[in-house]
């Protein structure tokens, strides 16, 4: 991210806070302001913020080198004042209670504004189904008005589309750049409309070298689920980060978490990966059993023998490691349960899911996730969030 597009998502974090701005609008207007700013900074261009408080309202003015039109206006999370130049004004004001202070960080102010306008979209959903249906009770002289809310629903989607964009990419990191390793991801949410869900991964580097992977499963749907999720994710990256032994790290995080998230549940998988010699090791707590699909085109799931417990579960943890050494053009593919489910029969689903990367093993890395999720797919029965990584030695 820009350097002075961070200050500038600060800087509005802090006027919203000393103006009690409710942490759901916070994050639509720093979501717009990020919209606009980020194409205009990378482009060289200035883009000037200022903030005026006054009493309970706050009036956010943002200065732009090119004309901002009333229809891209139009598309921006919190509209501004009409207009077709490069000056735009938005004005808040502050709620009825107290507001949620940001975190002084940009990633975990992102977050925690995420889960704000997910609550918020679940709540207007709610609120948009009531309102349809008693709309629908009643006598036709109100059905003019009830097309109405269908036509305004649908600018919501649209918006709500926008802002699911940006918390996507806030959820699921990037890869991160491993010399000798290729990696990919493809995410399939349950709904299209709402890709949030309990089925989430990290990855990062270790200051060692090592990659270290998380693929984590909630159990539950919603923004429940992606919080938990989170907090799973979050728990085992600061654990792996303060050096605390791999084969550990399942049961270190469960029992860290059972003191502060009293019912959560999930299963998880943690593979840790050598890019220099292609040593890997894989934890196991409750999660569906990972492949490997060898540079000659053979596939095998990696023993269930050593599938231990997930978070939340009796004895959490990973009885014993799958280790094994990734030689060059071996792949490995973690994935949620999404993925071999979708017809109810896992056993049927693996066997299909091998055969399929047997068939597409030549296939490069960056669109091996997609091509497997979209066949699998193919037929779907039952339907889950998916995630399927791949991590292939170069």
């Amino acid at each position: 991210m820009h350097p002075e597009l961070t200050r500038i998502r600060r800087r509005l974090r802090v006027a919203c806070d000393e103006a009690g701005v409710p942490a759901e609008d916070r994050a639509r207007l720093v979501l717009a302001v990020t919209l606009l700013a980020e194409p205009a900074l990378a482009a060289g261009e200035a883009v000037d913020v200022t903030t005026t408080a006054a009493g309970h309202r706050l009036a956010v003015t943002a200065r732009f080198a090119r004309a901002v039109g009333q229809s891209r206006r139009n598309a921006l999370p919190l509209l501004p004042e009409a207009g077709d130049d490069g000056v735009l004004t938005w004005h808040l004001t502050s709620g009825p209670g107290p507001a949620d202070p940001a975190d002084p960080d940009d990633e975990r102010a992102t977050r925690q504004e995420m889960l704000a306008l997910i609550a918020r979209a679940d709540t207007l959903d709610r609120e948009q189904r009531d309102l349809k249906h008693e709309l629908a009770e009643t006598n036709s002289g109100v059905l003019a008005m009830y097309v109405g809310l269908e036509q305004r629903d649908e600018r919501l989607r649209h918006a709500h589309a926008v802002i699911f964009r940006e918390l996507e990419d806030a959820l699921r990191p990037p890869a991160p750049a491993v010399p000798g390793l290729e990696l990919a991801v493809h995410y399939s949410p349950t709904d299209q409309d709402s890709p949030t869900g309990g089925d989430l991964y990290d990855w990062f580097v270790l200051p060692g070298g090592e990659l270290h992977v998380t693929l984590v499963d909630a159990v539950g749907h919603g923004v429940t689920s992606t919080r938990d999720a989170l907090t799973v994710t979050h728990a085992i990256r600061t654990l792996a980060l303060e050096g605390h032994p791999f084969p550990d790290l399942i049961s270190r995080a469960a029992r860290a978490l059972a003191t502060i998230e009293a019912g959560l549940m999930a299963t998880l998988l943690l593979a840790r990966v050598d890019p220099a010699t292609g040593r890997t090791r894989l934890a196991n707590g409750s999660h569906p059993e990972p492949v490997l699909v060898t540079a000659g085109g053979d596939a095998r799931l990696l023993p269930a023998a050593v599938i231990g417990r997930g978070i939340g579960f009796p004895a959490p943890g990973s009885p014993r490691l799958v280790e094994l050494d990734l030689t060059p053009g071996d792949t490995l593919l973690l994935y949620t349960d999404g993925l071999v489910e979708s017809r109810k029969d896992i056993d049927e689903g693996q066997d299909r899911l091998l055969a399929l990367a047997r068939e597409h093993h030549a296939r490069p890395a960056a669109a091996l996730p997609r091509e497997l999720v979209t066949r699998m797919h193919d037929v779907v029965t039952y339907a889950d969030d998916t995630v399927a990584i791949v991590v292939r030695r170069t």
